[in-house]
């Protein structure tokens, strides 16, 4: 396998310390013209050899936080990572812009290995990645005591709380890193944590005095889509058919789902693999480099999806079942649009999810504190599924985060749904369920109501029922929405057996069939979410995305053909060479020289030498 470490950085002056400014190094090194949100805040932190906590959303440049102070003090930065792929990703990216970075992990060949560690004992390193294991085996530690380190990052780092929805124990040890490398600052970086894990990593890691550093976790350009379960592979289909040529990433609840899908996907032509841990490793390395590679598909998942999503162009992802987390959910979408430009994001959820999930929760054998916080977790979750406003607003509140208005793209906004008194379609559902002995199913039971001539009804009598046909001027939809919406306010529950039935849920359940409580219901969405999708980006989405005119896009389009086959020659990400919205920029601008090149976004000193006068070759050979 190839990895990062294979390519040969070009000489920059920028590292080592003693290249200048922040500012300066951020543009020379990675073409950027300023900073981004909190990064200078974190930065300055950082350089003035203060402990902190960064969270900022996935694709909100948390890398830089820590790269620039590796690179403007003195010594080697120290960069802990859970992921291998992502390791090699990062280092591959930093070796493009001539930083001499690499990553130490079980994947080395043992030449590899014994290159790098000479590279690490002489000093010839800005940048070294490591996993928590590796960094904690051995004489690790020992040897990096005998060096100057600059910063210490922690990446991933809601993997040190039991809170946490990744949780790895072996971070906990992290908490011993002063004792062994004392003065040096460190910066623990995350894009999921809410107020409770922030607490616990902070504790774990043993950083009482760090600055806590909190972005918004919005992201203007994702639509987030929430649909009840139907058909769900042409729910699925229906949004892929939006992005044949990208690559999406369907996330389902088990190993035999993941397979089932692709296979679904495969033959109608879709270039879709599964990916879970039950695969050898060599499917997961065939699997990775097919993602890696910067090719269109499909990439079919379990929730412990651990590619390492270092790919900024996944412009899809779908959930065929629900997370049962808030936090899990938005670390998972969280995986497309890193690049900013539109995409979108679906999850497909029903009663079944929701009964399974809290079944699950109650079997768990957590302690009880913890069983209640991941109880109010789920309900969290369940309650995005269901929500009727802003699921926007309703996502980002359970980070604590408040949005003065609506966010104007996700899909509740695009098409409000309508809110009604359900209080009587409520009690007719919970008397079916009541007097059939809930024994029975959600399809049995909207058969009773309905007043449909089953040969179940007919067998248990049910016709006989003085309720039999109440709600027959409703179509099958709409009962099966009511049973979905009281499972999720906890009315109903669905008693796991042979063949699931439903049950009432006594102190939720009486209230509404005494008419002492009042049920609001929304109606189903009205709009099929093609339609929902092509409508035009929000004011907030548009002003991401540069628009193209013929000659632009033909340009763009030669840059990206030109890009692929450069990748190849290097067995590299494509991503890793320019990313898209650089290229969009690059073909629009349409730079002649190579100081114009330089001043596009994301071409810093290292890329222009290596690839400048292709491009500008690439420039002026396309069409006007």
């Amino acid at each position: 396998m190839l990895t990062a470490v294979d390519l040969d950085p070009l000489t920059v002056p920028a590292a080592d310390g003693d290249g200048g400014s922040p500012e300066a190094v951020l543009s020379r090194v990675f073409g950027f013209p300023g900073f981004r949100g909190l990064q200078k805040r974190a930065i300055d932190r950082v350089m003035a050899g203060g402990d902190t906590l960064l969270l900022m959303p996935t694709g909100g440049g948390k890398s830089i936080c820590y790269q620039l102070p590796a690179l403007c003090r003195p010594g080697m930065g120290l960069v802990i990572s859970p992921l291998i792929a992502l390791m090699d990703d990062q280092v591959a990216a930093m070796r493009q812009l001539g930083i001499k970075a690499a990553a130490l992990h079980s994947e080395l060949e043992p030449d590899e290995n014994a290159r790098i560690r000479s590279e690490l004992a002489g000093g010839r390193l800005d940048l070294l990645y490591v996993s928590p294991e590796r960094l904690l085996s051995g004489s690790m530690l020992e040897r990096l005591s005998r060096l100057e380190i600059s910063v210490i990052a922690i990446d991933e780092a809601h993997c040190v709380s039991a809170w946490g929805h990744e949780f790895r124990p072996e971070y906990r040890a992290l908490a011993q890193l002063p004792r062994h490398l004392p003065g040096v600052p460190r910066i623990a970086l995350t894009a999921t944590a809410d107020p409770r894990t922030r607490t616990d990593i902070l504790e774990a890691l043993a950083m009482p005095d760090a600055e806590l550093l909190v972005s918004s976790f919005h992201r203007p350009n994702l639509h987030i889509a929430a649909r009840p379960k139907g058909l769900e592979l042409n729910q699925l289909l229906e949004l892929l058919g939006r992005h044949r040529d990208a690559a999406s990433i369907v996330y389902c609840n088990s190993r035999n789902k993941t397979e089932r899908i692709a296979r679904s996907l495969r033959e109608r032509d879709w270039p879709a693999i599964p990916f879970h841990a039950g695969l050898s490793p060599i499917e997961k390395r065939a699997g990775l480099l097919r993602f890696r590679s910067g090719e269109p598909i499909v990439i079919c998942a379990t929730i412990a999806f651990g590619m390492g999503i270092d790919r900024p162009d996944v412009r899809s992802v779908v959930h065929l079942d629900m997370p049962d987390s808030p936090e899990g959910y938005y670390q998972q979408i969280g995986r497309a649009g890193r690049d900013g430009l539109r995409s979108d994001t679906l999850l497909l959820y029903g009663a079944d999810d929701m009964a399974r999930a809290r079944h699950w929760l109650e079997q768990s054998q957590a302690p009880p504190a913890q069983k209640r916080v991941m109880g109010q977790r789920l309900e969290a979750m369940i309650g995005l599924a269901e929500s009727t406003g802003c699921r926007t607003r309703a996502l980002l509140a359970c980070f604590g985060e408040a949005l003065d208005e609506d966010c104007g793209h996700c899909d509740t906004c695009r098409n409000p749904l309508a809110v009604f008194d359900g209080t009587v379609p409520a009690q007719k559902v919970l008397s079916a369920i009541y007097r059939t002995g809930q024994m029975f199913g959600a399809l049995h039971i909207v058969s009773v109501l309905r007043g449909k001539q089953t040969e179940a009804v007919k067998r248990h009598r049910h016709d006989q029922l003085a309720l039999y046909g109440i709600g027959r001027e409703k179509p099958d939809g709409f009962w099966r929405s009511v049973i979905r919406q009281l499972v999720a306010r906890g009315a109903l529950r669905v008693v796991e057996g042979e063949y699931a039935s439903l049950a009432l849920q006594e102190q939720a359940a009486r209230p509404i069939l005494r008419g002492e409580e009042r049920v609001m219901l929304h109606e189903e969405a009205a709009a099929d979410l093609a339609s929902e999708l092509a409508a035009s980006p929000s004011p907030r989405v548009a002003s991401v995305l540069r628009p193209l005119d013929e000659g632009s896009d033909a340009r763009f389009q030669a840059l990206r053909a030109w890009r692929t086959t450069e990748a190849r020659a290097q067995a590299v990400p494509p991503y890793l060479i320019f990313g898209d919205a650089t290229l969009r920029d690059i073909a629009a601008d349409r730079p002649r020289s190579l100081a114009a090149l330089a001043g596009i976004k994301g071409v810093g000193a290292s890329k222009l030498e290596r690839y400048g006068d292709r491009v500008l070759q690439i420039l002026a050979d396309a069409p006007l």
